[in-house]
């Protein structure tokens, strides 16, 4: 299985930054739509990576628009995170498909209303309170990410650490 993490206009260096981590240590694709709220050579974005850039696969596309012509919603296993989504992440079966794209919108703003209205029955949210505003963007990814590792038994991820045998 083969998983994307789609970061459509980040605004903030620091969560790219994580996210980049979290992708390499996955063996994730990063996605990264333009416009960006920063230069992605910025230091805040590498030194939350920083370890690991040189190991990240990472793909920029100059628009939403073009990143949703290369890669159909409808050819794909493309899912939408989104407050207001109609699923819950967990509730998705990921173990039979070959790949996963994860879709985020930005930090201030999410996705365009237009896209969640589309494929409402692509979209998926992480269960909170109501009355608060959401997570953090990179613990999102985290989150959903990992559950999709998880429904897949965490294929090509190493196991318990040899430090314990």
């Amino acid at each position: 299985m083969k998983l994307h993490i789609v970061l459509v206009e980040p605004e903030i260096p620091q969560n790219t930054g994580n996210i980049s981590r979290t992708c390499a240590i996955l063996g994730a694709k990063l996605h990264l739509v333009y416009p960006l709220g920063f230069q992605i050579n910025e230091k805040t974005v590498q030194r939350s990576g920083l370890d690991y850039w040189d190991k990240l696969a990472i793909e920029e596309h100059d628009s939403f628009d073009k990143f949703l012509q290369k890669y159909k919603p409808e050819e794909h296993n493309m899912f939408f995170a989104t407050t207001k989504a109609k699923h819950v992440y967990s509730d998705i079966n990921y173990n039979r498909m070959d790949e996963v794209f994860l879709v985020f919108g930005k930090e201030t703003k999410g996705l365009p209303e237009e896209i969640l209205l589309k494929y409402i029955d692509k979209t998926i949210r992480i269960p909170m309170r109501e009355t608060l505003r959401s997570l953090n963007l990179s613990n999102s990814v985290a989150i959903i990410a990992y559950e999709v590792e998880r429904q897949n038994n965490f294929e090509k991820l190493e196991g318990i650490s040899s430090y314990f045998d």
